[in-house]
């Protein structure tokens, strides 16, 4: 009876697991591995949140296979075995043939999975790789001259004209051989040592129920208003999928056929459900991972060789390494900057546009290089995804592909305002604020002395005053963008 090792990696699911399908169309055995190698991904290794959220999604994995009498088998590198040496044990010891796995598009992950590939090959294996992380390849779309798409409109109007297969059932049952000796999860090390990671967690559902219950109750009512409230920190507007997509606990492909399925369900009863807008973030992921794919400096480089020579601040200095820390801490005097970074400690996310608005304010305002942003993000986000975090800092810098326009410097007090009206998300995140009236909840260093004794407020006291001056460095950014534009 042949048998199949299916290499577990970042599509932690058994519905719509391409690898997994194929594996049991030819093989009578499957053997589930999941192989811990993070020095594999560096200099961008998994983070700290990212690693609370890979144990609790590896933990509901074990439970889904163990009910199928197929339990994961998980081996650990420590740092200096190789994925490859771990696959070539595992084939060994199960007598497997052949090694499925569902492709990811990091630049490193990329040159070892071919290296692993070939090996594989030369040495008589059978490796095959399978589509599932991505609605389209990033070598499947093109523009009509044959290049990458660097503007996302024009790519998300060739995403939205291509059908979209249908999701594939989780198996039934599946078959694996006895007695394969498997390390435990708690040997990976992937909790920290500190309980702010059972804090952070408690928010949230890791695993595949987790991510499919989510999808249900975002289509169940924020779907009708997202348009307008994923703007909005102060209500539940978002999806927050996206740890689930970036793990693969939920395939692009269930989204998508969920959502139009809700969409047309919703319109056949009269109403006016849109999918449209919720559907483009989802490419907008396409997006950034087809721009890694095709510039994969740019973790690293800014896709606009300009801003190679952009005057960002001197990072040895002491004032820039304590104001990065004020930053990073929520501490910055300015309260819509502050709640997002409180939130983001808290709970392994930010609310989008505040992290636009918290990013635009390190960057322009205070003219931190966005590279120490982008490392933050990437240690305290349970979603740290390369691809959209390398877009996302280089959209808000001016340095990417469609990035926002070199002035555009969002106002954080303007920005608060128009998204935060009630102050209901700052009051929440930064409770030294919470009494202030409405007026001054987003610029409490503009209220007149009486109205802050008022509300029992001293500034500099209670609550810092802002790091930076908003007119003056907003001229400061301005100014060096001139120059390098010139």
């Amino acid at each position: 009876m042949s048998t199949a090792l299916v290499w577990f990696r970042r599509d932690l699911r058994l519905h719509d697991n391409p690898a997994l399908i194929a594996a049991l169309e030819t093989h009578e055995n499957i053997v589930p591995v999941y192989i811990h190698a993070p020095h594999e991904e560096a200099p961008w290794q998994p983070g700290a949140a990212s690693n609370v959220w890979l144990h609790h999604s590896l933990t509901d994995l074990q439970s889904s296979l163990k009910k199928l009498t197929c339990p994961l088998v998980i081996r650990n590198t420590n740092g200096k075995e190789s994925s490859l040496s771990a696959l070539n044990k595992l084939l060994e010891d199960t007598g497997a043939d052949t090694v499925y796995w569902n492709r990811l598009y990091e630049p490193a992950i990329i040159e070892r999975d071919k290296a692993i590939k070939a090996d594989l090959t030369e040495n008589g294996f059978t490796a095959t790789s399978c589509k599932a992380a991505l609605l389209v390849e990033p070598w499947e779309v093109q523009t009509g001259g044959g290049a990458p798409y660097r503007v996302f409109t024009p790519f998300w109007k060739n995403i939205k004209q291509r059908p979209v297969p249908q999701p594939l059932a989780k198996p039934e049952q599946l078959a694996s051989i006895e007695n394969i000796t498997s390390e435990t999860l708690d040997s990976l090390s992937l909790l920290p040592t500190r309980n702010w990671g059972e804090s952070m967690i408690s928010h949230w559902q890791p695993g595949e129920a987790g991510a499919v219950a989510r999808l249900e109750q975002f289509l169940g009512a924020p779907l009708k208003t997202y348009a307008d409230d994923r703007n909005r920190p102060d209500r539940e507007g978002s999806s927050n999928l996206s740890p689930h997509l970036h793990f693969g606990e939920i395939s692009p492909r269930q989204i998508w056929h969920a959502t139009e399925a809700y969409v047309a369900r919703s319109q056949a009863q009269g109403g006016n459900a849109d999918g449209d807008k919720f559907l483009s973030e989802i490419a907008w992921r396409e997006f950034a991972h087809h721009l890694l794919f095709y510039y994969p400096e740019t973790t690293e480089k800014p896709m606009n060789a300009k801003f190679s020579g952009f005057p960002w601040r001197d990072s040895t200095t002491a004032d820039y390494k304590k104001e990065l820390q004020l930053w990073q801490k929520g501490n910055t005097g300015i309260p819509i900057i502050d709640a997002g970074l409180r939130e983001l400690y808290a709970t392994g996310v930010m609310h989008n546009r505040v992290r636009m608005i918290a990013a635009s304010l390190l960057t322009k305002n205070m003219l931190i290089h966005w590279h120490d942003g982008a490392a933050w993000f990437w240690d305290t986000l349970v979603d740290a995804d390369l691809a959209a975090n390398s877009l996302g800092w280089q959209w808000v810098a001016g340095s990417g592909a469609d990035a926002a326009p070199y002035f555009r410097i969002f106002n954080p007090v303007l920005q608060g305002e128009k998204f935060d009206p009630e102050g209901d998300y700052v009051r929440h995140w930064v409770p030294e604020v919470a009494k202030l009236p409405k007026k001054w909840v987003h610029k409490p260093w503009e209220a007149k002395d009486e109205v802050l004794q008022q509300a029992g407020f001293t500034l500099g006291k209670h609550y810092p005053r802002p790091i930076v001056d908003l007119k003056v460095t907003r001229q400061r950014a301005l100014d060096a963008y001139k120059e390098i534009k010139g």
